[in-house]
């Protein structure tokens, strides 16, 4: 028996033999399979689409860790995730992530197959969007133009017709003076109204080519301006049912950073030393950190992690010392576009391998105090290439190239990423991804809380903060702190003969200082800058308050006194330096002097220190101090004299 499954056949016409098969019957079957077909089709690509879902997810900052250098972002959200495999889009995130520190947090019935970091240039489709409808406003602008221009040689043409048919003189013509003033009537009038008409068009093409203009720069603007390119970060997974999960993702991020500054002020040098520390935080991430938690840490993940090696120090003859220069304690300058030579505002200068750093103003200058020993500065600014320079003198202006690698990162196209193994399961809950290989100033003061770890301090902000991705630094207070002080006034005449009021603070360790750039007040007065230097294992932490103008000081040489003798194969110079010191001002004052005799380093070179004015001399430095207090409006003097004796074929420098 011939039985046919699943299709049915209509009943044999007459004439027609059993289990023929008539052309109606074989386009019925062809029918039925057409539309089984397409069912099949469309139920495939039913099961395929819910086989990889893509799924769109905003995510929020809850909190931020900025580094000295970088900032470490968190992000959650919570996720749908429904049955079968499906892609999990966490969309405008910053393009400047570190792709190697991306980590993926996430807990549930359900396992992660892979994750990847795309750019998302979205933004580019709309510039070009507005760059098309800039150009249509100029064609039509531009057609108005053709247009007006257009009637100006009619208008010409009609006056010059009119010049050539000038009216005659009435007998001329036969015309009668009533018919003549007439037409001259006439023809002054036209005249009149065409040369409108011409101003007329005039003005109107001025006004289109002003709107011409604005287009042009606006498309300029677009085309110039940088492109607000996103990120995005795809996690695939696969969920045997439909279930609710939070997502954590936390990434590094360039161009954030900040630097600690500090507000000292002293009432009187009987009073507590009040500190101020503040923390100058900004970004260029791509993303705005809205009302979040942040916390500050004093790591620098861009600091290299191992430790140095200790190479041989060899000895050999032939060896000397290339000198250095004097030490710089303060920098300033200007930092110029070199493309057009304009000043930049709000570049980054920083002391580099520390924590001190502060910023260009509108006009591009700066002011830095820096530590001893020249250091070197990093200029950075997003866009431009980063330059260093050593502190070798006192003002250094820097130019700046634009960068061609940032700007490339601008327009690169393409993401990194790899598919991770399969066996990469969120059964756990907590199950942690760990993502490698992939390719003006506002202070508000809060509530801080810190925290030491093993390499670093941590300030974790208790309250809420907001830091826009502008490149301008938002000042945070970290702590305000009353330190017990012991006040001295410092001089050094052989260096400078201005005497400067200095704090000694003690137990100062315990609170988490950096180095940075201090603002001191005293007695209710802005007096200076000065630098908290924190570089140093002393529990003691000298503070200079700055110059004070009513101690004078003068040191001068005894011309007098000053002998240079030469007895046989030697020659001795003596040097005699009186010190005068006056107290102007209405109390007492405790202050130090420091002054040096020359250290000899050859056996052929003897120094005979001769008078001291009972100083305390360090053989080992040839460094003499006095101390002693000076009550209002006294002055009291002091005496250095030394005698060196060297070879007298050899030329030794005394001072």
């Amino acid at each position: 028996m011939h039985t046919t499954a699943s299709l049915i056949y209509p009943a044999p016409r007459y004439g027609q033999a059993p289990g023929e098969l008539t052309e109606g019957m074989y386009l019925t079957e062809s029918i039925m399979f057409k539309k089984l077909s397409v069912a099949a089709v469309f139920l495939f690509i039913a099961v395929a689409a819910k086989a990889d879902e893509v799924q769109k997810i905003a995510s929020k900052v809850q909190k931020v860790t900025v580094f000295l250098n970088g900032a470490q972002v968190t992000r959650t959200a919570m996720v749908n995730i429904s049955a079968g495999t499906s892609t999990l889009v966490f969309s405008n995130l910053s393009p400047g992530m570190d792709v190697q520190s991306l980590q993926v947090n996430a807990g549930g019935e359900f396992t992660i197959l892979s994750v990847k970091q795309e750019l998302d240039f979205a933004n580019d489709e709309l510039k070009q969007k507005q760059i098309l409808d800039l150009q249509a406003q100029q064609k039509t602008i531009n057609d108005k133009i053709s247009m007006q221009n257009s009637l100006l040689p009619i208008y010409q043409e009609e006056a010059n017709m009119l010049a050539k048919n000038q009216v005659g003189s009435g007998e001329k013509n036969g015309l009668d003076v009533v018919k003549l003033k007439q037409a001259l009537d006439f023809q002054t009038l036209r005249l009149t109204e065409i040369k409108k008409k011409q101003q007329t068009v005039s003005d109107q093409v001025d006004a289109l080519n002003i709107e011409l203009q604005k287009c042009n720069q606006q498309i300029a603007d677009i085309v110039k301006g940088r492109s607000k390119t996103t990120s995005n970060v795809l996690v695939t997974v696969s969920s045997k049912s439909e279930l609710q999960s939070q997502f954590t993702l936390n990434y590094v991020v360039r161009n954030a950073s900040w630097y600690p500054t500090y507000d000292i002020r002293a009432k009187n040098v009987n009073s507590p030393v009040s500190i101020t520390y503040k923390a100058n935080v900004s970004q260029q991430s791509g993303e705005d950190w809205k009302n979040i938690k942040v916390t500050l840490s004093t790591g620098n993940p861009t600091v290299s992690g191992s430790k140095p090696d200790l190479n041989p120090n060899y000895l050999n003859l032939g060896m000397y010392y290339s000198g250095t220069n004097s030490s710089i304690t303060k920098v300033g300058g200007k930092v110029f576009d070199r493309s057009d030579g304009k000043g930049l505002p709000g570049v980054n200068i920083r002391v580099k391998g520390s924590s001190i750093g502060t910023t260009s103003d509108a006009e591009g200058n700066y002011n830095l105090q820096v530590p001893a020993g020249n250091p070197d500065l990093a200029f950075s600014y997003i866009g431009y290439e980063t330059v260093e320079r050593p502190a070798s003198m006192a003002v250094i202006n820097v130019s700046l190239n634009p960068s061609a690698s940032q700007l490339s990162e601008v327009v690169a196209v393409g993401y990194y990423g790899t598919e991770q193994r399969k066996d990469l399961t969120g059964a756990v809950s907590g199950v942690r991804v760990n993502i490698r290989g992939m390719a003006s100033v506002q202070s508000i003061p809060i509530e801080v809380k810190p925290i030491e770890n093993q390499t670093n301090v941590e300030f974790n902000i208790s309250n809420p903060y907001s830091v826009p991705s502008d490149g301008k630094q938002y000042a945070m207070e970290i702590g305000q702190f009353n330190l017990d002080a012991s006040y001295q006034y410092y001089v050094a005449p052989k260096v400078s003969t201005d005497v400067f009021l200095t704090a000694q603070l003690t137990n100062w360790n315990k609170y988490n200082f950096l180095s940075g750039e201090a603002n001191l007040f005293f007695e209710g007065t802005f007096i200076g800058k000065s630098l908290i230097n924190t570089q140093a294992t002393a529990d003691t932490l000298n503070l200079s308050l700055g110059a004070d103008k009513n101690i004078v000081v003068t040191r001068t040489l005894q011309k007098d006194l000053t002998e240079r003798q030469i007895f046989g194969s030697n020659k001795k110079e003596t040097r005699n330096w009186l010190i005068d010191v006056k107290n102007r001002k209405n109390q007492p004052v405790n202050l130090l002097i420091e002054d040096q005799v020359p250290v000899s380093q050859n056996s052929a070179i003897e120094v005979d220190t001769q008078e001291i004015s009972g100083a305390k001399l360090d053989a080992l430095t040839g460094k003499l101090s006095w101390n002693f207090l000076l009550n209002s409006q006294d002055d009291k003097k002091v005496r250095l004299k030394y005698q060196v004796k060297y070879p007298k074929n050899q030329s030794v420098i005394v001072q």
